[in-house]
């Protein structure tokens, strides 16, 4: 993927971008502003190189225009255990979009979200999870079907960067085809080095919704193709970023979610070297 093709920020030719897709994000915590902080590209945002940055993502692409709120509600912390009304709480508007994308609410809260959404001409949700305490399978499978009564797409990826398109959810899946968001894509080309294969470059064509994809690609180059030394490589880059999600053990998955996300990103390394033999 070359930068020209990031430019107009949406993967859409420049007469098209009326038709661009539109997010709205209603959330409470840092996890959301990290996603949207990469979305718009902020320059003061991904600085895990530090000194050595060679501002490799920034100029590439941004996709301000797509988001048309960010609307914070109250913290969990801040709220009782239970709501007797929720819409005490609940955005007094949300703009008329394609797409919300809901992370770190209240249980009651997120419950009430689709009603709310539906009334606004939204079409579709996603609730990235990043800890089955903040989104537990219980509360995935009421607010899935609530949003099936109300004829609203959605999505609950377990982590956000697991999320793949489907033809069955063609809005949601414009957020990953357009916005280039979701499960991390790859390209990478080697070289030898005394006698070594070693990674020549990686580049993103997909990122991982919170950016690190750009951070582990950039850690990738010189590190050499043994899988031992790439797997250690990619842990650490991955861990450095870092990763939000959580440590504990999901009680679905048997994994903790942040190994979850080391996973995804490995297969992304592996699949693009072998689309490099």
């Amino acid at each position: 993927m070359t930068r020209s093709e990031f430019s107009c920020g949406t993967g859409l030719n420049p007469r098209d971008k009326e038709k661009a897709l539109a997010l709205v994000f209603v959330y409470s915590g840092e996890f959301a502003e990290r996603v949207i902080r990469n979305l718009i590209n902020d320059p003061s945002f991904c600085k895990p190189c530090g000194l050595y940055c060679d501002s490799c993502k920034y100029g590439a692409y941004t996709h301000v225009q797509n988001i048309k709120a960010a609307i914070e509600l109250p913290s969990p912390v801040n709220l009782p255990a239970f709501i007797d009304n929720p819409d005490e709480h609940m955005p007094k508007k949300i703009p008329k979009v394609d797409l919300c994308i809901a992370s770190g609410l209240h249980k009651d809260l997120l419950l009430e979200l689709p009603n709310h959404l539906h009334a606004a001409g939204v079409k579709g949700l996603i609730v990235p999870i990043e800890d089955f305490v903040e989104v537990p399978s219980g509360l995935r499978k009421q607010v899935e079907e609530k949003c099936q009564e109300l004829g609203l797409e959605s999505a609950f990826p377990k982590p956000f960067c697991s999320l793949e398109p489907s033809e069955s959810k063609p809005t949601v899946s414009r957020c990953v085809t357009e916005l280039r968001i979701g499960k991390p894509l790859l390209e990478i080309s080697t070289a030898t080095k005394d006698k070594c294969e070693v990674i020549e470059a990686a580049v993103v064509s997909r990122s991982a919704p919170c950016g690190s994809t750009w951070y582990v690609a950039r850690k990738l180059t010189g590190v050499k193709t043994e899988k031992e030394i790439l797997y250690d490589a990619l842990a650490k880059a991955h861990h450095s970023y870092p990763c939000t999600a959580t440590m504990s053990v999901d009680p679905e998955t048997k994994e903790p979610i942040l190994h979850l996300g080391g996973f995804i990103i490995r297969e992304a390394v592996e699949k693009a070297l072998e689309q490099n033999q």
